[in-house]
């Protein structure tokens, strides 16, 4: 049997360029790979190309269990998608980083 309540859908999709988040906000960039000084230097200069002022208290590491791999969380204020975007390019195409996120 049908059940006579209508049911209201709400479309989800974003267009292009659009974003969920509100500018300016805290955001947490992670990057993950092999645990070496080069991957903590390679992060943190790619995200000082993009943010001004990045405070020294923003930085955290986390080793894995084995210590093989390590995550690194650097968490900015983001102005922009195009700035998380652009971020996000840099950290992906850094040999160090295995997984940004």
């Amino acid at each position: 049997m049908k059940d006579d309540r209508e049911i209201k859908l709400h479309d989800l999709t974003l267009e292009e360029g659009e974003t969920l988040l509100e500018f300016p906000c805290e955001f947490p960039i992670k990057a993950m790979g092999l645990a070496c000084d080069e991957l903590e230097v390679a992060v943190i200069e790619i995200v000082n190309r993009h943010v001004e002022n990045l405070a020294e208290d923003s930085l955290k590491m986390k080793p894995s269990k084995t210590g093989k791999y390590i995550a690194i969380t650097v968490t900015i204020t983001a102005h922009n998608k195009e700035q998380l975007d652009a971020i996000y390019i840099d950290l992906s195409a850094c040999e160090y980083v295995s997984i940004a996120l």
